[in-house]
């Protein structure tokens, strides 16, 4: 498919040939796993209310979940913006498989993206910058890919909770000022807070939702 709004791959490679095949095939396997990789997700769910609220109307807007997995965040918006242009980006093909008809998919890198400068009026990421491993160039390439004013979510595990959860070799958690300073540097507006799953349960410093606006 080659949409105008693409941008012409480069050379360049930001993860070792070995980690990136590792990274991949680890996702490709867990897109068999329904359990604990839905494709679906609780639409009250205040992640999902986040991104709706922060994004707002999206009539006529073109929108990138970049690492989106199943497509879960992505199929709410969807439903709820039929007018908007959802887009999601993942590194494993298989998880690509599960997403609704009403998005459209591209496999690729969140540290390469195969878009233009200001191909999106939004994008956000939800518990996938977390295995860039190149943290600066994912952000950077996030900010990129959005036009100026457009509106950018990243809700991500806080670093000083770290060893609450398995996680694998390559997955790093971020503090509040660490991804603010990152954002920073391509954004005009940058916040962060700690969040909840649900709006009325107070937040235990598990996660931590920053928006942005460039």
């Amino acid at each position: 498919m080659n949409w105008p709004f693409f941008r012409r791959k480069t050379e360049a490679r930001p993860l070792t040939a070995d980690l990136r095949r590792r990274i991949r095939a680890s996702f490709e396997e867990a897109a068999r796993d329904e359990e604990h990789f839905p494709s679906t997700i609780d639409p009250r769910i205040y992640h999902v209310r986040l991104i709706l609220e922060f994004f707002g109307d999206l009539v006529g807007k073109r929108v990138l979940d970049v690492g989106c997995g199943k497509g879960r965040f992505a199929r709410i918006l969807a439903e709820r913006h039929p007018g908007a242009e959802i887009w999601g980006l993942d590194l494993a093909e298989s998880m690509l498989k599960f997403a609704p008809p009403t998005i459209r998919v591209c496999a690729g890198s969140m540290t390469e993206l195969p878009f233009r400068d200001g191909a999106f009026d939004a994008a956000y990421a939800t518990e996938s910058l977390e295995h860039a491993v190149e943290i600066q160039r994912a952000v950077a390439e996030i900010c990129r890919v959005v036009a100026p004013g457009g509106r950018i979510v990243i809700i991500d595990k806080n670093a000083d909770q770290w060893g609450r959860l398995e996680t694998p070799e390559w997955e790093e958690w971020f503090t509040r000022k660490q991804l603010e300073r990152l954002l920073g540097r391509h954004c005009r507006r940058v916040s962060s807070r700690f969040i909840s799953y649900w709006e009325d349960v107070p937040p235990d410093g598990l996660f931590i939702a920053w928006t942005a606006e460039r």
